[in-house]
């Protein structure tokens, strides 16, 4: 019997298909880092000027990258379920269309970055686009497993574009900043590549838990987190944060630790896996706004 029904498609305003190209969440963490890093290398208050243009200049060039990425994983995007439903995949924006909405963003935030911040900031936070929207994305992401830690130091640079915008050169917490986001990146990407090691595999993209199997992966993971532990306490042993920051960092960091040597334990558990992703990032939020609040609040 014939039918003339239509296949479900996934209707929604074009404005929000365009929000999705700038992964709103990974860029609200990435201007929240590099405020903090603001905050940390002044006395005071930060000047007005260098807080709203370095934060939406480098919001911008974060959209830009991420909206880059959406161009280049196309392909690999549409044979994975964790991006399938994002919107080139779906239809929703033609890929040329993407690629101009990339370049606008990448060029306003040049313009504003070197109008009212410094060309320093601006040089440093075009390095970081094209680190991610083209080393990593093109070449790192497919070439090595070891993909994710080369390339998180374009993830990790916002403390140091946001100490830059303020003060036109960098100040030394912010690079304390910069590594334990660098540390910090391997076992939050690990965690879902292990949840999601058959779309890696299925997409052909070398993530170390199909090159190397979960087991491995899951050591992996436990040992950055040593690792990223012993270093979040730098802050407080430098006298760059109080007690506030010093609570947080040992509290979230114990847990975070439970959680991958359960991991390691059982690399096989995926819910285990996504649960130990997902406290990543609760965990990279506590210890920043921690740091803010070290910062402001007297104790």
């Amino acid at each position: 019997m014939k039918t003339n029904a239509l296949p479900a498609i996934r209707l929604i305003p074009r404005w929000q298909a365009y929000l999705a190209l700038c992964k709103p969440k990974v860029v609200a963490m990435i201007v929240f880092t590099a405020v903090v890093g603001m905050s940390l290398s002044v006395p005071g208050m930060v000047p007005w000027q260098p807080l709203w243009a370095g934060t939406l200049g480098i919001a911008l060039a974060a959209s830009s990258a991420a909206a880059f990425n959406h161009y280049l994983d196309r392909h690999a995007d549409a044979t994975m379920g964790r991006t399938r439903q994002r919107p080139i995949p779906q239809g929703e924006i033609e890929p040329h269309k993407v690629l101009i909405f990339a370049f606008v963003l990448g060029a306003a935030s040049m313009i504003i970055l070197i109008a009212w911040t410094n060309w320093l900031t601006a040089a440093l936070t075009f390095l970081s686009l094209i680190g991610y929207a083209v080393i990593y994305t093109v070449y790192l992401k497919r070439a090595t497993p070891q993909n994710i830690v080369i390339g998180g130091a374009a993830g990790a640079a916002p403390p140091i574009l946001g100490s830059c915008a303020v003060l036109g050169t960098v100040h030394p917490y912010a690079v304390l900043l910069f590594l334990i986001i660098f540390l910090w990146t391997p076992p939050h990407f690990w965690a879902l590549a292990i949840a999601k090691r058959s779309e890696y595999a299925q997409a052909d993209i070398p993530m170390l838990p199909v090159t190397h199997g979960v087991e491995f992966t899951g050591l992996q993971v436990f040992l950055y987190t040593i690792l990223l532990f012993v270093i979040s306490l730098i802050p407080y042993l430098t006298h760059m944060s109080g007690l506030i920051y010093l609570g947080t960092a040992a509290t979230l960091g114990g847990i975070f630790l439970y959680l991958a040597w359960k991991l390691r334990c059982q690399p096989q558990n995926v819910r285990l896996a996504m649960r130990t992703f997902a406290y990543s990032i609760v965990y990279l939020a506590g210890i920043f706004t921690a740091l803010l609040l070290d910062r402001y609040v007297p104790v």
